[in-house]
């Protein structure tokens, strides 16, 4: 089978597209249109399958994953994480991405450590990558779960939670933003985890399919295309991740 066959095989690459996470895509200027680093890669991709790109835009990593699983799309762009597995194929990281805690200014949280404590109340995007980490390791903190990562500080700020976690840049930009309003808001220092972001096809496809795709991503990290795509969509915060070993 051809490369194209194996990961386009209606003839168009489909790939979705979660704006969820604004270091990796925003809507355009159009309906159904976006722009990012995964709507750059994904046009990598198809360009060297020779094959037409189709965007299917979807606010949440939860509709990414189902349209990936249910091969409405051939591919996806994801946080790596165990529960996310069954269903998809992930090739190695591509970037790397911190997740942080934000609070009120006058919270008496100052660690990232204290957070995990009976009482706190931690709002996460349901279906993230945040939430489906948090809800392995929290042992004390409650989980409040906002209907999208977009929502979460809003969330956090109209139900007096005492934390919210995500993306870390996304977080300190709406602490700039809402701060002043709400009396002041802070990130704890440092960050409570770190994200693998990889691409992810439908598990069906096999792993001769994910092994090109394996292959493709690495090339775009030692080509620099990664790292050009961050500087070219002024994204701080997000690293290429190192070389993984060859499929």
């Amino acid at each position: 089978m051809t490369p194209s066959t194996l990961l386009a095989p209606r003839g168009t690459l489909h790939a979705v597209i979660n704006l969820g996470n604004p270091l990796l895509a925003r809507a355009g200027a159009g309906p159904g249109t976006a722009e990012g680093v995964s709507v750059d890669l994904a046009r990598a991709l198809a360009a060297q399958l020779g094959v037409p790109l189709a965007l299917q835009v979807v606010d949440t990593a939860a509709q990414a994953v189902a349209a990936v699983r249910s091969e409405t799309a051939d591919l996806g762009f994801f946080a790596v994480d165990p529960l996310r597995g069954e269903g998809l194929r992930f090739s190695a990281p591509y970037l790397l991405i911190e997740g942080a805690y934000l609070v009120r200014a006058a919270s008496p949280l100052q660690h990232n450590d204290e957070v995990d404590r009976p009482g706190n109340r931690v709002v996460v995007g349901q279906g993230s990558a945040y939430d489906l980490y948090l809800s392995r390791t929290l042992q004390q903190a409650t989980l409040q779960r906002a209907p999208s990562s977009q929502a979460v500080v809003a969330e956090f700020l109209a139900s007096g939670a005492e934390v919210a976690a995500g993306v870390k840049q996304p977080l300190q930009a709406e602490a700039e933003r809402l701060g002043p309003a709400a009396g002041g808001l802070r990130l704890l220092p440092g960050r409570f985890m770190v994200i693998e972001q990889a691409t992810g096809i439908p598990a069906g496809r096999g792993a001769a399919a994910q092994a090109l795709l394996h292959r493709f991503v690495e090339a775009a990290k030692a080509e620099g295309a990664i790292a050009a795509a961050l500087q070219r969509h002024g994204i701080a915060g997000a690293g290429v991740a190192p070389a993984a070993p060859t499929a």
